[in-house]
């Protein structure tokens, strides 16, 4: 699957877009875990404490918005991680 790092969070990965291999009947929570452990410390900027996405994140599945860290995910799948940027 691919996925595309957009602003703040391309500072974890060095890269706007990540290739992973997660094998069949993957989910976006295997995903995140995955790349925690290529890319320390990126799960918890956009995974919080009760295992939900944080609201300042946007997240689309072959550009479809999805909250659910239980959703599957296809081989060829094209994930976007959008973080909103927020303050006054």
């Amino acid at each position: 699957m691919k996925l595309l790092i957009t602003g703040a969070l391309r500072s974890y990965t060095g890269a706007a877009e990540v290739e992973l291999d997660l094998g069949a009947g993957a989910t976006l929570a295997a995903m995140f875990d995955a790349l925690e452990s290529r890319y320390p410390g990126l799960r918890f900027r956009v995974v919080d404490e009760q295992q939900r996405l944080r609201p300042n994140l946007r997240l689309f599945v072959d550009g479809v918005g999805v909250r659910d860290l239980a959703h599957g995910l296809r081989r060829d799948a094209a994930v976007a991680l959008v973080l909103a940027l927020s303050g006054g």
